[in-house]
């Protein structure tokens, strides 16, 4: 018994060795790897290769099906007799491939043997079984590749190209402006890139931008975070790299993780194309500009916005100005390096060019609006504004003198305590109520009234400030507070607390009763207002409201102009910031005599009188000619105008 117990010990001993160390019973539950298995394997590795594999199985069919039932044709001696089909195995097999491939081939076997008959229908059949697999196998190829392409993740072969990363509404209106950039380009390519279905993306492009203009657009399938996807793009190759924020939760967080794709694919982070980048909250801008390397130009789309806001609700008419300033439609600021005017004044270069406008100096402290009128141009780079860089290419020379006995001897200043209103709230408020604070004389005042949020305000110097939580649709409200005597009156829309149209809803309707209050009064204040929705705007210029700025247009035509040159973010930044020199609109009789025919040229001479830069005219008469908002930049120093009451010179100067 104790035998028989030790023997029973050493069995279950030995078997747990074996099946822990790889012994006898590991080995008889190990795969089998005989011939059969081996071709088995490799047999669903050439099948999972495709479409290719498949259709080269199926050929490999037929041949082996022709040669069998050639050699069981001649064998049996079937074709006995029939010498016009030739002699040999291989006109036997053509004349087997044809009966494989064509079922008519039988039609024509009529007076054989039934043998034979008997044998070909049987290739027929076997022939009809293959083809029918060959033409599925290539159809559902063809599909397959179809629903590739419409993926959209093709590599992109192009270079000197403009990507587009990401998908909002602004690709929209940058789409439509680049399309305007690039008429003087030769075959400009713009490829967009975005986590969406390419045919989607296509469909609303060509609905929302239906003139191209000679650009070609392509849209790709893919996360531009990830480097893979990235790479169909081929953004190192690109002119520029324009990354939008997206309709996301935290889009501040996927456009830094893109710049950091971006540079992960460029061998020098500080080289490559351009690279504009939008940032919807300021708080982020010191971590973007971290991965962003000297090539990347961030765009804080909430300062911007609420700069405009403030620039143009300081006078009537400026939006109109920054709007053509900023778009490609009209005329635009670009550069000029051979200039042959090293040797002349600032206030003289002004006066050199016909059919563009002299307003700033590019030096090594960088670009400077409106320098002083003695400044000798010498090596310095002109900033100027013309219709399009062709007429740069072969500038003509203004023959117009000034008459400086027409010069205007009005003087003045606009700079008083202000009374305003701020109608509405949203997360760009604060930087509104700073930036106005900046231009605010001593004894200012403004009321801010509102239906949603807490206001916030921030640390002011001249401004006093008063906040009223009420309706601002109400017109019961708006009267106690829309008075006489305002200077201005600022509407925003509630985007922090509703959808982007019923936001611009309530501010159309609070629009519509601020218009008709003002219309009871003798001096009418400026009124700007933000709208979401370009397409509002035109229902906003029924109430009769010139100046609207809509923020995603006006970041779009920014980010546009600033992925076809870095240098014009100095320029629009001092066009929009408190510093240096803005854009005015100042009474025209300050520059020349009212009543009196004079040149462009004369204006111009005018202005530089008062170290300042004439850039354009807003006068009733040219709303009657067809100007926009009666705004016009950039007119021939030749032509001739005739000021009267009300009429304003565009000027760009200091307070």
């Amino acid at each position: 018994m104790a035998r028989t117990g030790e023997q029973l010990r050493r069995r279950t001993a030995q078997a747990v060795r074996e099946s822990a160390g790889g012994g006898p019973a590991r080995r008889r539950a190990g795969p089998r790897s005989g011939l059969g298995d081996r071709l088995r394997y490799w047999f669903d590795n050439s099948m999972s290769r495709g479409t290719p594999a498949l259709i080269a199985w199926l050929s490999a069919a037929t041949l082996v099906l022709i040669v069998v039932f050639s050699l069981l044709t001649m064998a049996l001696g079937l074709r006995e007799g029939d010498r016009s089909t030739g002699e040999g195995f291989f006109a036997e097999l053509f004349q087997s491939l044809l009966h494989a491939l064509d079922p008519g081939t039988v039609a024509g076997d009529t007076g054989r043997s039934w043998q034979f008959i008997v044998t070909m229908l049987l290739l027929t059949i076997g022939g009809l079984f293959i083809v029918s697999a060959l033409i599925g196998v290539i159809a559902a190829g063809i599909d397959a590749k179809l629903a590739e392409l419409r993926r959209g993740r093709s590599i992109v072969l192009e270079s000197d190209h403009t990507v587009i990363l990401g998908w909002s509404d602004a690709v929209f209106t940058i789409v439509r402006e680049l399309t305007i950039a690039n008429e003087s380009r030769r075959r400009p390519v713009v490829v967009v890139l975005a986590d969406r279905d390419k045919v989607e993306m296509e469909d609303e492009l060509a609905a929302k931008v239906p003139d191209r203009r000679g650009t070609r657009i392509v849209c790709r399938s893919g996360s531009p975070m990830d480097l893979d996807e990235l790479a169909v793009a081929s953004p190192s190759t690109a002119r520029s790299v324009i990354l939008l924020a997206p309709d996301s939760g935290d889009p501040d967080a996927e456009v830094i993780k893109t710049l950091l794709a971006l540079n992960h694919s460029a061998p020098d982070p500080d080289s490559g194309p351009r690279i504009v980048a939008e940032i919807r909250d300021p708080g982020n801008l010191a971590a973007a500009r971290l991965v962003g390397a000297r090539r990347t130009g961030l765009l804080d789309i909430r300062e911007t916005v609420a700069k405009l806001l403030v620039q143009t609700s300081r006078q009537s008419g400026a939006a109109a100005v920054y709007t053509e300033l900023f778009d490609y439609d009209g005329d635009e600021v670009y550069f000029v390096e051979d200039h042959g005017l090293a040797g002349v004044t600032y206030g003289e270069a002004q006066l050199f060019f016909e059919a563009a406008t002299v307003i700033g100096l590019v030096g090594e402290d960088g670009a400077k609006l409106n320098p002083p009128a003695d400044t000798v141009v010498g090596a310095r780079t002109l900033v100027v504004l013309a219709e399009d860089d062709s007429v740069l290419t072969s500038p003509v020379g203004a023959a117009t003198r000034p008459d400086l006995g027409a010069l205007g001897t009005g003087t003045g200043t606009d700079a008083h305590p202000t009374a305003a209103v701020l109608i509405g709230w949203n997360e760009r408020a604060p930087i509104v109520l700073r930036e106005l604070d900046h231009y605010a004389e001593p004894g200012s005042t403004l009321t801010v009234l509102t239906a949603h949020g807490t206001p916030v305000l921030p640390a002011l110097e001249h401004l006093a400030v008063t906040v009223v939580q009420a309706s601002t649709t109400d017109r019961t409200v708006l009267e106690q507070h829309v008075v006489d005597g305002l200077d201005q009156v600022l509407v925003l829309c509630y985007s922090d607390d509703l959808d982007v149209q019923a936001a611009d809803a309530r501010t159309l309707v609070t629009l519509l009763h601020v218009r008709d209050i003002l219309s009871r009064f003798a001096e009418q204040p400026p009124v700007v207002s933000e709208m979401l929705d370009d397409r509002n705007r035109v229902l906003a210029q029924v109430a009769d409201i010139d100046d609207v700025v809509v923020s995603g247009e006006i970041t779009s035509l920014l980010v546009t102009q600033l992925s076809e040159d870095q240098r014009l973010e100095a320029v629009f930044g001092e066009l929009l910031g408190s510093e240096g020199s803005e854009i005015y609109l100042r009474p025209a009789e300050w520059y020349v005599v009212p009543g009196r025919e004079v040149s462009w040229a004369t204006v111009v001479a005018g202005a530089v009188r008062r170290g300042e830069t004439a850039i354009g005219l807003k006068s009733a008469a040219l709303g009657e000619d067809g100007a926009e908002f009666g705004v016009v930049l950039n007119p021939p120093k030749s032509e001739t105008v005739v000021v009267g009451p009300g009429d304003r010179v565009v000027v760009l100067g200091e307070v």
